[in-house]
């Protein structure tokens, strides 16, 4: 036999060696990890809790929750995702209790994604029942599962998916009156993901009442383009009618103005409702009303846009609970020629001042992410106001750039956004005085410019 025979015979053998390991290694994985279930299943089953009890994959979950990271199944199915937010960050994820209202094309994707993203403990929150039409949008149900109510259906597919997190599934519509059964037992985040104005209105009210992190969708019907999905202040969100609704009732009703994240499309809807239809003349829309009060007339949905929905609301909730901090882009209105206005009022204002405009060390794209990214279109001491469209558009008329610290050049990190009036104010101060008399502004600013400095790694 040549050499080179011998050569592929012997890597061959090594190849089928390591194959056979790898094969042994995941049957033992896998062997420990029926045997780990089938030993809680007899632990069960003797205290009198069966398979069929619907107490019993509640407490399979229960047992080794408070560490399941140790677990070697669970540990490497979060593989990637610890990897990602590293061991510590990944087990406040999966210390997580997360309760999702809704659970339709938007709520059945957000909750399907934080389950696979390890989230521990889950409430599933919906009164409707899985439909044939439903199943263009719903991210588990099959044909099997008509006529079943969603939360039991979510339910069913999650425990094969992901068996050690509890979950609690309740065919429940959410009102003034079960706020406290749902909203009760400290979640770490709520979703909300229903579709119908009043229990949306009421739901974001007991969530800001109560103190808690809410992370609210709005209209994902009549969308076709996923690029224009965004998370903002409900205050920001523009093109969207049930947005707007909700902001007027929220006001309106319970002097709530802003302060709540939401998932909106700046796509204006490309479709209307659908009118009713009934099957019989002396039909009326109440007679096809499941809950009084809620809409029968159809919007056409296009389902990869609330399943994107729910994604991003996954990824939005998932960082949070690790502690992964990042900017969402912010919703600024303003086209580049915006931005070289800003950018040649800059070098006429340093003209001004300087006598030169030698020290600007920034072109119109550098203006823009100043404008857009650091300051988020607004004038540095306004951060909280939050206009958009055509407002955006009157304000930045009123802005300019200037220099945080005048004893540096105008660049990336050294440039803020003010009105006219605050910029000639500042210019006709020092740091140190703004430092004394306003240190939140200061540390605020500082922060800011901070980040342009780790940005562009200067």
């Amino acid at each position: 036999m040549g050499e080179r025979a011998k050569e592929w015979l012997l890597a061959a053998g090594a190849g089928a060696a390591v194959g056979a390991l790898s094969a042994a290694a995941i049957m033992n994985l896998l062997s420990r990890s029926k045997r780990r279930e089938g030993y809680v299943r007899e632990l069960l089953e003797s205290n009198g809790i069966t398979a069929g009890n619907a107490r019993f994959s509640r407490q399979l979950g229960a047992i080794g929750s408070s560490d399941l990271l140790s677990d070697e199944v669970v540990s490497e199915q979060l593989t990637r995702n610890i990897q990602f937010f590293g061991m510590d960050s990944q087990k406040k994820v999966t210390e997580s209790y997360v309760v999702v209202i809704g659970l339709g094309g938007v709520g059945s994707h957000a909750a399907s994604m934080l389950l696979r993203s390890g989230v521990g403990r889950l409430l599933l929150v919906d009164f409707d029942q899985v439909s044939l039409s439903s199943l263009n949008r719903h991210a588990v149900a099959t044909r099997d599962d008509v006529g079943t109510p969603k939360a039991l259906c979510l339910k069913k597919h999650f425990s094969m998916i992901y068996p050690e997190c509890q979950i609690d599934a309740r065919v429940q519509l959410y009102d003034p009156s079960s706020e406290v059964e749902i909203l009760s037992g400290q979640p770490d985040f709520v979703l909300d993901c229903i579709d119908n104005i009043d229990t949306k209105v009421a739901l974001l009210a007991a969530c800001v009442r109560r103190g808690l992190k809410v992370l609210s969708a709005m209209g994902a019907g009549a969308r076709a383009d996923p690029t224009r999905i965004r998370v903002a202040d409900l205050r920001e969100s523009s093109n969207d009618p049930l947005s707007r609704s909700v902001r007027y009732r929220l006001k309106k009703e319970h002097g709530i103005e802003g302060g709540i994240p939401v998932v909106f499309s700046l796509e204006k809807p490309k479709a209307k409702l659908l009118p009713f239809q009934a099957s019989k003349e002396e039909e009326t829309p109440s007679d096809y009303q499941v809950v009084p009060g809620f809409r029968v007339r159809i919007i056409p949905v296009l389902g990869t846009i609330p399943a994107i929905f729910g994604q991003v609301m996954a990824s939005y909730v998932a960082t949070q609970l690790a502690g992964l901090d990042f900017q969402t882009e912010p919703v600024v209105n303003l086209d580049l020629d915006h931005y070289r206005i800003l950018h040649q009022r800059l070098i006429e204002h340093e003209e001004l001042i300087y006598g030169t405009a030698e020290q600007v060390l920034v072109d119109a794209e550098e203006v823009m992410y100043i404008v857009k990214e650091l300051w988020r279109g607004r004038s540095a001491r306004d951060q909280n106001q939050k206009d958009t469209g055509r407002k955006m558009w009157r304000s930045v008329n009123e802005l300019m750039l200037v220099r945080w610290d005048k004893s540096k050049p105008a660049g990336v990190s050294n440039l803020i956004l003010l009105k006219f009036s605050e910029a000639d104010a500042h210019e006709s101060t020092t740091l140190d005085q703004i430092k004394e008399k306003e240190p939140e502004f200061y540390s605020m600013v500082s922060r800011v410019l901070k980040r342009a400095e780790v940005e562009f790694a200067l």
